[in-house]
């Protein structure tokens, strides 16, 4: 004798639905049945709170205490006497921020920086673009290859870098006045000349840093949808004129952002004429981050030294605010 099992709903009985809009499995209403609530926005902050701990640790205690700490020494003329009992350092308010602009060594170091910057981030800017268009462009055979060698300096230690110009500098054994010897003729002191030093660091700089702004440009070119490019050759238009028409108006925010970073960059510079020069000759490659290690590391002046830090941040955030408003309204 045969049983039959009959898998057809129950007459009146509602289908049992898994899929969109149906009924939950059972389950899942057994679980809400026993109160499985989600779990409040307070517990979740809790959470988030707790996996964030170990970075606010160490953020309070290697970054935001020394800021303040450093603001308030600025006020004070801390220094070697003051290091195993801080709380002994006089507290002079704004002397050490009126005797700055009366420092005719900051005030040179001050120049040094503004002439850094000013011919270096454009040269920077410059030749990352140029990079960049023909990498993504001009270049089809060993692209990956040219760009690993244009990015290598980047991440070369800043010693590495200052053996090699070193060499290429020195005006007896180096490759320039190698090749110049070859012709019957002198190679200049880079490096010793004060006309000569501050460009070759900048020439340097310009080399270094390059990479950087060229990576950050790709990343923007590539992004320029390629329809945009073809109604422009559609429409006659040139190579020059579509770079200038097309690839520029699109690439302005890349480019205010490559201009920003490398403009804070080069106003905080500090390796290149402290491995190269020394700030030498004749304080002509003096930087007013290298003056402010001098100050503070080689005369204790650590009071000083931190009010010429606060000089050096608020003019970083004037230039920012000031590039952002100029360079922002041409991005829209």
């Amino acid at each position: 004798m045969s049983t039959s099992i009959s898998t057809e709903p129950a007459a009146g009985a509602a289908p049992v639905q898994s899929g969109p809009g149906g009924r939950p499995p059972a389950g899942r209403t057994a679980r809400r049945a026993r109160g499985g609530r989600p779990r409040p926005m307070g517990v979740q902050n809790l959470a988030g709170w707790l996996f964030s701990t170990p970075f606010l640790v160490l953020f309070t205690v290697f970054m935001a205490f020394p800021i303040v700490a450093t603001l308030a020494m600025s006020f004070t003329d801390f220094g070697l006497r003051d290091v195993t009992d801080p709380f002994s350092a006089e507290f002079i308010g704004f002397e050490n921020y009126t005797r700055l602009f009366g420092d005719e060594k900051f005030l040179k170091a001050l120049f040094n920086t503004a002439y850094f910057v000013v011919v270096g981030v454009p040269l920077t800017i410059g030749a990352g673009l140029a990079a960049a268009v023909l990498l993504n462009n001009g270049i089809d055979r060993a692209r990956t290859f040219f760009r690993v060698g244009f990015y290598a300096p980047v991440v070369t230690s800043i010693v590495a870098v200052a053996v090699v110009w070193r060499f290429v500098l020195d005006p007896s054994d180096g490759l320039i006045a190698g090749l110049a010897s070859e012709v019957g003729l002198t190679g200049p002191d880079f490096l010793g000349s004060e006309a000569l030093a501050m460009p070759s660091l900048i020439l340097m700089a310009v080399w270094r840093n390059l990479g950087t702004v060229m990576v950050l440009l790709i990343a923007g070119l590539q992004a320029i949808p390629a329809d945009v490019r073809e109604a422009a050759r559609l429409d006659g238009a040139g190579a020059w004129q579509e770079f200038r028409r097309i690839t520029v108006p699109l690439l302005r925010p890349t480019l205010l952002y490559a201009t920003v970073i490398t403009t804070i960059g080069y106003l905080n510079v500090f390796e290149e004429p402290f491995v190269m020069t020394q700030g030498g000759p004749s304080d002509s490659t003096l930087t007013v981050s290298l003056n402010m290690y001098r100050e503070g590391f080689n005369f204790f002046h650590m009071g000083y030294a931190s009010a010429m830090a606060y000089v050096l941040f608020v003019v970083i955030m004037g230039i920012t605010v000031l590039q952002l408003r100029l360079l922002k309204d041409n991005t829209k």
